[in-house]
């Protein structure tokens, strides 16, 4: 029988510190879709829907944030079937779809949840979610982002936008404050109590 005495998951002490947010800690983490969630490719059919592949990891990563008291929050610049679909199957209470300025429509959504940029984490990969990233306490990118997105971020992860850099990027974050072994210590216990 194998048993987890200690989680396996290890990130650098310095990244913990800036994943922490710069004021009470991070509450709330923004999502891209396209090349974030997704591997950032679109696949169009002759009728004209989309078709978008999602990595199972990120998706459970997103509702580990959840339960671990963070936001999750979604802001696309595109607005389709299928990722209102994946927001939906996902139990995402805030997402905002077919934005072309994220910031804008960011700041109305913290204001009602009283959160300070500070304590906000962001991870996106391309040119419009610059003005995300350059404002949240915490920015992230996937392997695969633009440059430019990369030059800003205080991670950037190993991995690619819809093969598992979101689920990277919630795990850090559970990691930073403290929550991610209680987490999956919850996910141990059976319903016979073992």
């Amino acid at each position: 029988m194998h048993e987890i005495t200690t989680p396996a998951l290890r990130f650098e002490p310095e990244l913990l510190l800036k994943a922490q947010g710069q004021g009470l800690g991070v509450k709330l983490a923004i999502f891209d879709v396209d090349g974030v969630l997704t591997d950032g490719r679109l696949y169009i059919g002759e009728t004209g829907e989309s078709f978008k592949a999602f990595h199972a990891l990120d998706g459970h990563g997103l509702k580990l944030l959840a339960q671990g008291g963070i936001l999750p929050v979604v802001i696309t610049g595109r607005d389709s079937p299928a990722v209102r679909r994946r927001v939906a199957d996902l139990g995402l209470t805030h997402a905002l779809f077919g934005v072309s300025d994220k910031l804008a429509a960011a700041q109305p959504l913290l204001d009602a949840q009283g959160i300070d940029w500070a304590d906000v984490a962001a991870i996106g990969d391309d040119w419009p979610d610059l003005p995300l990233l350059c404002r949240a306490g915490f920015a992230a990118a996937p392997a695969n982002a633009h440059p430019e997105v990369t030059a800003v971020a205080d991670h950037v992860s190993a991995l690619r936008g819809g093969e598992g850099a979101a689920r990277e990027f919630c795990d850090l974050l559970l990691v930073a404050a403290g929550r991610y072994e209680r987490l999956l210590r919850g996910h141990l216990q059976t319903l016979d109590g073992r």
